[in-house]
């Protein structure tokens, strides 16, 4: 399973956007938004892919209310998980957070194959040693707003476990 990365659009929906239906013309079935979308109406153009959503909040919260409404009226595509998630996909485990921080203290248990994260504006993807002996994946895909540096998003290959990052 191909699944999209991206974090902090910080209310901008076109870079959002463009990253998705990119992500979904390389066969992203699953769009993983690590925080700092501000307002609904940055996904609400989503909904319109078809892709499953899955977003956290992060630090800039913006309206949570909005955000829970528009995943309610979504037809299950946009689930809006609050300030982190535990997410089965493509038979891997997913840990989704906004602060780099707690995505590495939860890579270090090794309860997950893969962990995000953004907040850094830094895209990043390295392996992080975990208490079990093996490692786990970090990923930080910057920002797709292109905040602080270059705009882009992350393919996850959750099947061969690689991780690009693209820019926009």
């Amino acid at each position: 399973m191909r699944i999209c990365i991206v974090s902090d659009s910080h209310d901008r929906a076109d870079p959002l956007l463009e990253a998705a239906r990119a992500a979904r013309g390389e066969g992203a079935l699953a769009v993983v938004h690590c925080g700092d979308v501000i307002g609904a109406h940055t996904l609400r153009p989503l909904v319109a892919l078809g892709l499953p959503v899955h977003v956290v909040h992060g630090n800039n919260v913006g309206d949570p209310i909005a955000l829970a409404r528009l995943a309610a009226m979504s037809g299950g595509l946009i689930d809006y998980h609050g300030v982190d998630a535990d997410l089965p996909l493509g038979g891997r485990r997913v840990y989704v957070t906004h602060h780099p921080h707690v995505a590495r203290g939860m890579a270090c248990t090794g309860d997950y194959d893969v962990v995000c994260c953004g907040h850094t504006h830094a895209a990043s993807t390295v392996q992080q040693a975990n208490i079990r002996g093996g490692s786990t994946w970090m990923v930080n895909p910057g920002s797709v707003a292109g905040i602080g540096g270059p705009a882009g998003w992350v393919l996850g290959d959750l099947e061969r476990m690689t991780f690009e990052w693209r820019a926009l």
